[in-house]
């Protein structure tokens, strides 16, 4: 079968009837079409799996589903028949990103743990106003910052990205994506000490 005829089945809305080999070569070919049949025929399989390995949280294994198919698309010339089926594959790329959201929970608890240690011990009682003046003090050290140490906390903590990803985003040398990581943290740290200090 030819890469013009996967597509036109693709296109047609006949993408059941394509074998799973007809489906993939045309998705490696770079036929947007059957990046959407392929997404139809296993984004339920790769949902499940996210959803389960997340503990049931639908929000992130949609999100999970999501980049498990952009991966697959900008991947796409990656995919060696030989090794495997393509839902194989699709399934390794589904382990990897899943232990990237994973990971990135563990980061945002990190982070969030760490401000919280930076303001001391957390009063239950959110509705106090000393808790909402924690929060405007964070804020403000956080604008204090110069920049680009601003910039690398803000993609940790708001975004989720490592410091590898933060690198790539930025385009800085990693080794400059940590300095600022931990020049950030450190005069956080300060600011937030001398806030409290009588």
């Amino acid at each position: 079968m030819t890469v013009d005829s996967i597509t036109e089945q693709c296109v047609d809305g006949r993408r059941e009837a394509l074998s799973d080999t007809d489906l993939a070569q045309g998705l490696v070919a770079g036929d947007e079409e059957c990046l959407t049949a392929a997404y139809h025929r296993w984004g339920t399989l790769v949902h499940t799996l996210a959803g389960r390995s997340l503990g049931g949280d639908t929000r992130e294994a949609e999100d999970v589903t999501q980049q498990v198919f952009l991966a697959a698309w900008q991947g796409r010339q990656g995919y060696r028949p030989e090794r495997g089926a393509f839902v194989g594959w699709l399934v390794g790329i589904t382990r990897r990103k899943i232990a990237d959201a994973l990971s990135a929970r563990t980061r945002r608890t990190d982070l969030i743990a760490a401000a919280g240690a930076l303001l001391g011990p957390v009063d239950d009682t959110r509705g106090r106003p000393e808790t909402v003046l924690d929060r405007v003090l964070l804020r403000g050290e956080l604008a204090r910052l110069p920049a680009p140490q601003r910039r690398v906390l803000h993609l940790a903590f708001y975004e989720d990205l490592t410091q590898p990803q933060i690198a790539q985003r930025t385009g800085w040398p990693l080794g400059t994506v940590k300095s600022h990581s931990r020049r950030g943290l450190h005069q956080l740290r300060r600011g937030l000490r001398a806030q409290a200090a009588p």
